[in-house]
């Protein structure tokens, strides 16, 4: 009987914390998204201008802030498979990194074999950050595929060098805006021929996924001086960086089908584009797994926005 007695109470136990979590589940859910203003149109001046579509079904905005710099991350992660020519570009990524605003987090990663390296975690200290540049390592095959270090990093997004709570797992729901830049040929070698006749890959597919659950806009910089080279390599890794680029909020810098003649002004917009980024809260339809995500459209009169197509459910940054 005691026996007996102990499964009934285990049962409804087990019903009573089920009825609970689903009770927690209904209604909307507050969630966040990282949408930034054209730098020629004007921002809107409250919530109440802007609407967002949440799975095809019109929600007002609740709230509509700035990203400010002492709450924004940039990761500006670069392809250690580039070669050579990528020199030229040290003293552009210098001056970049140590121009940041102050308070602004920076973290320089190398892109190498499926994951990113980098010498320090983020940190407020420019000129620290800015030291850490080097050379890429110029090997061929060295970045296997940016999308697969891409989809690791943000799954395992690094803390701070100056606050160790940022390391703390128990407490995952609260992070600071967060931001990528990449340089890269976005080539995708693991999923075969780059024939504009194959344009599909899971592995960008899944990097745009990843960093839409962390919340994170990724931009970046085509530079075509690694691994595989020719016309339709070209076009493939510009039309990857397209996707990863447009899915996350972000946008693709290039200049026609070749490298820049100087990163220097794409840098130089891509920091426009962080202080000219909002913090955007809806209410999103509750789902049962709470990593759902969610699509989204942001739209205002007479003004153009970027966004990310998907936002993960309940996202706070």
């Amino acid at each position: 009987m005691k026996r007996l007695f102990a499964i009934a109470l285990f049962v409804t136990f087990a019903l009573t914390v089920g009825l609970a979590a689903r009770a927690q589940m209904e209604g909307p859910v507050p969630t966040q998204a990282l949408v930034n203003v054209d730098s020629k149109s004007t921002p809107p001046a409250d919530a109440s201008a802007l609407i967002v579509s949440v799975n095809d079904r019109k929600e007002p905005l609740t709230s509509w802030s700035p990203v400010l710099p002492a709450n924004a991350q940039i990761a500006l992660l670069i392809d250690d498979g580039l070669r050579e020519s990528m020199g030229r570009e040290l003293d552009n990524l210098h001056n970049f990194v140590r121009g940041l605003a102050p308070g602004v987090e920076i973290l320089v990663g190398y892109m190498q074999y499926g994951r990113v390296v980098s010498d320090q975690g983020f940190t407020t200290d420019h000129a620290l950050a800015a030291s850490t540049l080097h050379l890429p390592a110029g090997l061929a095959g060295m970045s296997a595929s940016p999308y697969l270090c891409l989809s690791d990093f943000v799954k395992n997004w690094p803390g701070s060098t100056s606050d160790s709570s940022s390391m703390d797992r128990s407490h995952p729901a609260q992070h600071k805006a967060r931001f990528i830049m990449v340089l890269t040929n976005g080539v995708d070698p693991y999923n075969g021929s780059t024939s504009v006749m194959n344009q599909d890959s899971p592995y960008v597919a899944a990097a745009i996924h990843d960093a839409q659950r962390a919340g994170v806009a990724v931009y970046s910089i085509y530079f075509g001086d690694a691994g595989m080279r020719g016309g339709s390599v070209d076009f493939s890794g510009q039309n990857y960086l397209q996707q990863l680029t447009q899915g996350t909020g972000g946008a693709n810098l290039w200049e026609g089908t070749g490298n820049p003649q100087s990163t220097a002004p794409f840098l130089t917009m891509f920091q426009h584009a962080v202080a000219e980024t909002y913090i955007a809260t809806f209410n999103a339809p509750a789902t049962r797994d709470p990593q759902d995500l969610v699509r989204v459209k942001f739209s205002a009169a007479k003004t153009k926005l970027h966004a990310p197509e998907q936002v993960r459910l309940g996202n706070t940054e």
